[in-house]
């Protein structure tokens, strides 16, 4: 599976929605919605994320942001 960086998917063993940000050798780096710690995922590892999925990551992201729990 061809993922372009800056696509959205959710890691299939944590449930995870995570952008691309690039490919190293084997592996995917994505970052959590809102920014945040990259983390490495085999491409196999991953699908799309959905309409739905994105949403409710960016719903949890401002959830919370409006708690300070994030910058």
């Amino acid at each position: 599976m061809n993922l372009p960086v800056g696509s959205y998917v959710v890691e299939i063993s944590s449930g995870r929605v995570g952008r691309v940000m690039g490919h190293v050798g084997p592996y995917l780096q994505l970052r959590p919605f809102g920014g945040g710690r990259e983390w490495e995922c085999p491409p196999e590892g991953v699908r799309p994320a959905t309409d739905s999925e994105r949403l409710r990551a960016a719903t949890a992201y401002a959830n919370a942001r409006s708690r300070g729990e994030v910058p």
